[in-house]
């Protein structure tokens, strides 16, 4: 068996499905299809199509984009807004943000961490892939009599110094940060469905109200 050595090296982490791109390429392809769905700007459906072309690829892998600038994730916001804009047939110097609250819609930056603690629950129990057990862990019960020791919901913190610009990205450092800000009522929701239900309450809350 003969090995040929390549010059160039590809990135496969994110092509998990053919022909898929990074969401950060999504402002030409969300273009395309706002100038597709402009002819059903008046269709109850419009949501619906929104969805199904535009707002699966803005959710995409977006958990790699953690830790990223506002200059960098402007550019999928402004996509989400475009397309709030459409349903509403507004123009595009319309406020945003009631057009948002009114979708119900949480803004690109919330949905990045509710992608992130979205798996962190799963890990936790044992419904995400077995090879992200490793990234996570329980904090052990203190044995003294501590007001944080009553919460056994709590994750370890990485005990290693992580650089800002890319180990505090990484998801083994972002996840317990994450999780331990979260609610204890959040973190002891007993289903999938009801932890998502309550997550995106208090990520909107946090993005719209607070």
């Amino acid at each position: 068996m003969k090995i040929i050595m390549c010059k160039k090296s590809k990135n496969t982490v994110n092509h998990e499905q053919r022909g898929s791109s990074h969401p950060m390429d999504l402002k030409k392809e969300s273009q395309i299809s706002k100038r597709h769905l402009l002819p059903f700007t008046w269709c109850p459906s419009t949501e619906s199509l929104v969805h199904a072309f535009i707002s699966s690829r803005l959710d995409y892998c977006n958990s790699l984009l953690y830790g990223l600038p506002n200059c960098s994730l402007i550019k999928l916001q402004r996509v989400q807004n475009a397309c709030a804009r459409l349903i509403f047939a507004e123009g595009r110097y319309c406020h945003i943000t009631p057009l948002l609250i009114k979708l119900h819609w949480l803004p690109i930056q919330s949905r990045i961490v509710f992608k992130i603690l979205l798996l962190t629950f799963k890990i936790l129990h044992g419904t995400a892939p077995t090879y992200l057990d490793s990234l996570i862990s329980l904090k052990p019960q203190s044995c003294y009599n501590l007001r944080s020791s009553c919460d056994t919901l709590l994750l370890m913190q990485p005990s290693f110094k992580s650089k800002v610009t890319l180990g505090d990205r990484s998801f083994s450092c972002a996840a317990p940060k994450l999780w331990n800000a979260l609610p204890f009522e959040v973190r002891d929701s007993k289903s999938l469905d009801i932890f998502k239900s309550r997550l995106k309450t208090h990520l909107f809350r946090l993005a719209f109200l607070s």
